[in-house]
């Protein structure tokens, strides 16, 4: 039977439009011409005789169809890839592709992944540590581990751990006790171009010290640098407990006080909705949640 479907091509620049919000986004993507992209969509448009997108000066906003079209299109072109990519290579049934923050790599995932290999050695893994995924809009990535509040929309997300917030330094530095922090070099772990991570004020509040001026110091933009720099006695900074727990355990680095703060993000286990139930990452997920709950 004949299948009565618009052109290929309208339907993967209307899916880029879409999803972008713009037709200059689509053609980079697609590498065509914008022009190409916008008369693509509205012979698309007038096959179909609605309109799929609204046109404002500098985006563009679906329309209710576009929103239907957009959704079936986005699950459609998903299973082709997903279908498309075991064909081609059969071993990438048991391979998953995973983003996680860089610093939650270096110091936590890989130290483990022998354990992981012991428990389950059908799984391989091809790691990324970008700073952005491209799990909502990509089927590049079976899932990723994101450091937020855990509302991604249109993606499923489960809980692994919270931050807890300690000062450590070098054993050199805390020879003397109590610390004088005001005699101190402090590290700092920025969030964003000239703007800080606020966890060395929220410590010092928990811990009570006051007149320490935090405005100077180094500062570094992973947390995986400010540790290292704390182990080499560069200074103190305030570390999440679980990215420096073998650190604590040899020695490398001191608490300066059994003050701790729960941060107000946490790392979360992302995936696709349609792909949560796949049995690699079912198994990769209580992997991690096992783990997680061992070190606890």
């Amino acid at each position: 039977m004949k299948r009565k479907m618009p052109a290929l091509n309208a339907l993967k620049a209307f899916e880029a439009a879409g999803t972008s919000g713009s037709f200059t986004r689509a053609a980079e993507q697609l590498n065509v011409t914008q022009s190409a992209v916008s008369r693509q969509v509205r012979q698309l448009e007038d096959q179909l005789g609605e309109a799929l997108l609204e046109r404002h000066h500098h985006r563009l906003e679906l329309t209710e169809a576009g929103r239907a079209l957009l959704n079936t299109l986005q699950q459609s072109f998903d299973r082709i890839e997903l279908t498309v990519r075991a064909i081609q290579q059969k071993s990438d049934l048991n391979r998953l592709r995973v983003n996680v923050p860089p610093t939650f790599a270096s110091r936590w995932l890989v130290p483990r992944l022998p354990l992981l290999r012991e428990r389950h050695p059908s799984i391989e893994l091809s790691l990324t540590t970008r700073l952005r995924d491209s799990l909502a809009d990509s089927t590049a990535l079976d899932c990723a581990i994101r450091f937020g509040d855990g509302e991604w929309e249109g993606l499923d997300s489960s809980l692994l751990m919270s931050e807890q917030h300690i000062a450590v330094c070098a054993p050199s530095l805390a020879a003397r006790a109590p610390v004088d922090l005001t005699r101190q070099t402090l590290l700092h772990v920025l969030a964003g171009d000239n703007q800080r991570y606020l966890t060395w004020r929220h410590w010092l509040d928990a811990a009570q010290i006051a007149g320490v001026d935090t405005s100077g110091g180094y500062e570094f933009d992973l947390l995986d640098h400010a540790i290292r720099a704390a182990i080499e006695g560069l200074g103190v900074t305030i570390a999440d407990r679980n990215m420096i727990g073998r650190e604590l355990a040899d020695g490398q680095l001191v608490p300066l006080l059994d003050v701790h703060v729960d941060g107000h993000q946490s790392y979360w286990f992302v995936v696709r909705p349609e792909r949560k139930e796949s049995k690699p990452l079912r198994l990769f997920r209580q992997w991690l949640q096992d783990e997680i709950a061992a070190a606890a």
